[in-house]
């Protein structure tokens, strides 16, 4: 096991807003003016929020919305298990404020946090490469404290279904904790073999059937976990297995 351990809080910065179309916006805004990155961006409401692939995403007063920042964070062929890294972070966060006996929480591939079988948060990464030539990655996470969709395409809910008392600032600080531990754990990429194990140990639906769709089909098979560079496993019906970069995934 990797231990590069918890990476000091005061190499974060944090800024609170009231209002901001999106904090993904914001920390993009920001890196574009010569921000040096580990920022955390923060709103009691978003205007324009989005979620994967340019859906909209619920931002009224109540829930948690926050972006970070990270400046050329590591060699761009060592990105891909930050994704994994942040929901683990995430994970952590929402953990330290439910209470105990409640139903399980999980992570379904790559970094949807589950309350339930239902989802509570969405994760967002993008990233830009500047003028100057620097790489602006940006992590955006929504999470559903006070409210949820009313007409969501899959089953949602909020931590306060579930016995939370915190409003978004208590929440924050947890991930703010969380995450540069994970981040720690991450070390630039060298650690996704630690950020893999963890993940694995929070999974939800591993040996499940399930359906994955990707942008031109639907494939189905068995749920078989995710490999050491943390893409799905997907063992077909009467077929080879199969790793996936990308997809929504679907139980049952």
């Amino acid at each position: 096991m990797q231990k590069t351990g918890l990476r000091s809080l005061d190499d974060f910065r944090h800024e609170a807003l009231v209002e901001t179309s999106s904090t993904n916006v914001e920390c993009f805004s920001r890196a574009r003016a010569g921000d040096p990155g580990n920022l955390w961006v923060t709103a009691g409401r978003q205007t324009g929020g989005r979620g994967r692939r340019g859906r909209p995403w619920v931002s009224e007063p109540g829930n948690l919305y926050a972006s970070l920042l990270l400046i050329d964070p590591a060699p761009m062929e060592s990105i891909g298990a930050l994704p994994l890294a942040f929901a683990l972070a995430v994970y952590r966060a929402v953990g330290a404020v439910l209470p105990h006996g409640g139903a399980p929480l999980e992570i379904k591939w790559p970094n949807d946090i589950l309350i339930g079988r239902k989802k509570t948060c969405g994760i967002l990464m993008e990233a830009e490469t500047l003028a100057d030539g620097r790489t602006a990655l940006v992590i955006g996470i929504g999470i559903n404290i006070a409210h949820m969709p009313d007409s969501p395409a899959y089953p949602v809910t909020r931590l306060g279904e579930h016995g939370a008392s915190c409003g978004p600032d208590e929440l924050f600080a947890h991930l703010f904790r969380e995450a540069a531990f994970v981040l720690g754990l991450w070390n630039r990429g060298q650690g996704v073999a630690e950020i893999v194990r963890l993940w694995r140990a929070a999974a939800c639906g591993i040996g499940e059937p399930i359906s994955v769709n990707l942008p031109d089909r639907s494939i189905r098979g068995r749920f078989a976990g995710i490999d050491d560079n943390g893409f799905l496993l997907l063992e077909e019906d009467d077929g080879p297995l199969r790793s996936i970069a990308a997809g929504d995934v679907f139980f049952g």
